[in-house]
């Protein structure tokens, strides 16, 4: 897996793999979902195998070739990502794991925000992460959050520190009250490319993440006919063409591939490269839309 280095000189796979939530399970549809059939069938059946599932498709994907997990404290519990790291058989050094804070515990305050970190490590079963970021810059909350990440990044508990969701007014802030960040991850892909964004963060060192980096199989992305004539002379899939995009911008692409043959597709884009004009084609895709929240006008408490 190649690498792209940080500014503090930690390397992060040149892809990660995010994972989400666990499938949620389904009772059975020909009965009363609140009958004592059905609530056997969910807690005996149907939810320990949506765990076993969500295990086995991490598990696989560090197999393939992934070397980088993004997950969150508000996803649900990390102890399922250490369970899938001890059955892939991968060591946990060779891992580029993810701690991230969750809005809730923003909310609560300092302390809620360090018990949170303590519980990310415990439930990972690891006294370190690779990253630790928040998962939004909730207002008049982000910033004592960022104090809290930079106290843990000196305290050992964090290789490296990084943000989601800033714009350049919430960079100023971070960097006038801690460290610059390493790694700011927000939304892009190519019906919305944030090219100035992304120039102000790499302009300040800071590597950019790439979320919903597909732009979660939109088809005004993928019936155009330009995209399909670029994958085709490269003998390649429309996603891996789309991701090759990012990794040639100096992105990280964060991709949500539990099926076993996506995540093979996802990793193999390191065999060809995109041409200036096929870039400069890809970039033309750009409508400016906007798939998820705009962290200037929405409402944390849902997210």
């Amino acid at each position: 897996m190649e690498t792209v280095k940080l500014y503090n000189g930690v390397e992060i796979p040149a892809i990660m793999l995010g994972p989400g939530i666990p499938a949620a399970p389904k009772g059975l549809s020909w009965i009363n979902e609140r009958s004592l059939l059905n609530r056997a069938w969910m807690k005996f059946v149907a939810r320990p195998r949506a765990t076993r599932n969500f295990i086995d498709a991490v598990a696989n994907g560090l197999r393939v070739g992934f070397r980088g997990i993004d997950f969150s404290a508000a996803y649900g519990c990390g102890g399922l990502i250490a369970d899938a790291i001890e059955q892939s058989g991968v060591g946990r050094k060779d891992v580029f794991l993810t701690g991230r804070i969750s809005n809730s515990a923003q909310f609560k305050g300092r302390i809620a925000v360090e018990d949170q970190i303590k519980r990310v490590l415990d439930e990972y079963r690891t006294d370190y992460v690779d990253i630790l970021m928040f998962h939004w810059p909730v207002t008049e909350c982000y910033e004592t959050t960022w104090k809290v990440i930079c106290d843990a990044h000196k305290k050992g508990l964090a290789r490296s520190i990084g943000v989601a969701n800033c714009h350049p007014h919430h960079l100023k802030v971070l960097m006038e009250v801690g460290l610059k960040p390493m790694v700011n991850q927000f939304e892009i892909h190519p019906l919305f490319t944030q090219k100035d964004l992304i120039k102000f963060n790499q302009d300040l060192g800071i590597t950019v993440q790439s979320y919903t980096p597909i732009a979660r199989m939109d088809q005004r992305l993928f019936r155009l006919p330009a995209l399909l004539k670029i994958a085709e002379e490269h003998g390649k899939s429309l996603v891996q063409v789309v991701l090759r995009w990012h990794v040639q911008q100096g992105l990280v692409p964060v991709v949500r591939a539990n099926k076993p043959s996506h995540q093979v597709d996802s990793v193999s884009i390191f065999d060809f490269e995109l041409t200036p004009d096929e870039m400069d084609t890809i970039d033309g895709f750009n409508i400016d839309s906007r798939l998820r929240y705009h962290p200037d006008n929405c409402d944390f408490t849902i997210l």
